[in-house]
């Protein structure tokens, strides 16, 4: 009996040690580079990394920076916002080892990349709408958190992605073992701009509490938070509303 508890005991520790060298693997899904070419993409040098930013430049004030889902290949959203939104200049991330960025990404590579990206964005124009979906919406949080951004929206987001990870694997001790946490309900607080979260009926990856657990994390009067119905977390952009909440913000 006590050989084959310890046997358990190092199958446990293995499966504990697999989860944590390989735990990037479960959160961020690489996509390759996109198809816009060089019209489309521009190149941002950062201090260890250059990242892609699919892109359509536009002269005046306001801007949408975009940060997408961790399977996301942002670019497919250019010409539904480029309609959508014509007097916006538009920025949509491509996180590293993403469509053509370099390196790896990490939460703190992401939110490093992000400040630098609204700063870039923010010296040419002083009106700047910052998105996050999904895995993005922890990232666009963050730089709410830490910047003067104009609007905030927020789709299918999360309170924490460490809170996520632990009701998938509650045979596990995720909170000692997750590195890259996306805390969002630890920045909420600091957000002072108008907040939208936008949030899918049937989410079969975002419980409808964890959304609605970061929106009482908002100062009162600050966010408001929108269902649209028939929709899952993959299908919530395809709703004809989806659009026409983010024009209601801006």
């Amino acid at each position: 009996m006590t050989i084959f508890l310890a046997i358990l005991l190092l199958a446990y520790l293995a499966m504990c040690a697999a989860m944590f060298a390989y735990q990037r693997s479960f959160i961020y899904f690489l996509q390759p580079s996109p198809g816009g070419g060089p019209a489309t993409t521009m190149h941002f040098q950062v201090k260890d990394a250059e990242l892609a930013i699919t892109a359509r430049q536009a002269a005046g004030p306001k801007a949408l920076v975009y940060f997408g889902g961790n399977a996301e290949d942002v670019s497919a959203n250019l010409p539904s916002f480029a309609q959508a939104f014509p007097g916006h200049a538009l920025y949509l991330l491509h996180y590293r080892g993403y469509g053509g960025s370099s390196g790896s990404p990490t939460e703190a590579a992401l939110q490093s990349d992000a400040l630098a990206l609204f700063d870039h964005v923010n010296k040419t124009h002083a009106d700047v709408t910052v998105v996050g979906r999904s895995l993005g919406s922890g990232v666009a949080v963050w730089v709410a958190s830490q910047r003067p951004v104009s609007r905030l929206i927020l789709v299918t987001p999360y309170n924490s992605l460490q809170e996520l990870a632990v009701q998938r694997f509650p045979y596990l001790p995720v909170s000692w073992l997750l590195v890259d946490k996306f805390e969002s309900w630890k920045y909420a607080p600091k957000v002072t701009a108008p907040t939208l979260l936008i949030a899918a009926e049937h989410d079969e990856l975002i419980p409808a509490a964890s959304t609605e657990a970061l929106y009482t994390h908002f100062n009162k009067g600050t966010a408001a938070l929108k269902v649209l119905p028939g929709t899952s977390h993959n299908t919530i952009s395809q709703h004809p509303q989806y659009l026409a909440l983010f024009q209601s913000m801006l």
